[in-house]
């Protein structure tokens, strides 16, 4: 076996990126602190072609020398956009059909590996601040709430290592 080089990766360009049938995901950042976590949710959304993210109350926006950092350029292909309060947008969101998931431990959640997506449907996960989560109110407005199974000490993982999770097991679902 032999690493491949970069240019042997045959990457989009941003602007085939932005031409390229997206999956139909939107990720929602809800108070998200760390710069480099949403850095790192740029990246992983570029990776597996995303729609859009929002960016919602105290998540930070690029242009950004921090968030640049770990998304590496993604801030350029992914589409985003900034809005102050995360029910309003998934009020908006619900409206135009798309249907909504936590990513939360809570009563009645879904196991990831159990939830299933329908083809021609469009999904938004909603990511919570890193000590606080998902807050309640968004939860109670969501259509499912989804939860990654965890069976060690700690009580939850890192945004972006969450957000890497979901994103490849549902971009799965779609695609394979």
């Amino acid at each position: 076996m032999r690493k491949l080089k970069n240019k042997e990766l045959n990457r989009l360009d941003v602007e085939a990126f932005k031409a390229t049938d997206k999956t139909p995901l939107i990720v929602v950042l809800d108070n998200i602190r760390s710069l480099n976590n949403i850095g790192s949710v740029f990246r992983t959304s570029d990776a597996f072609v995303i729609e859009k993210i929002y960016l919602c109350g105290i998540t930070a926006t690029p242009p950004n020398k921090e968030i640049h950092k770990t998304a590496l350029g993604a801030t350029d292909s992914v589409d985003w956009e900034y809005v102050e309060d995360t029910l309003t947008l998934v009020e908006k969101l619900k409206k135009e059909n798309v249907k909504v998931c936590a990513i939360e431990q809570a009563e009645n959640s879904v196991k990831l590996q159990d939830f299933s997506v329908l083809p021609n449907q469009k999904y938004a996960i909603v990511m919570g601040n890193e000590v606080k989560g998902v807050q309640q109110e968004v939860i109670n407005y969501s259509d499912f709430c989804i939860e990654i199974p965890q069976y060690g000490t700690k009580h939850s993982l890192n945004i972006s290592v969450t957000t890497g999770i979901v994103l490849w097991d549902l971009f799965k679902k779609f695609k394979f």
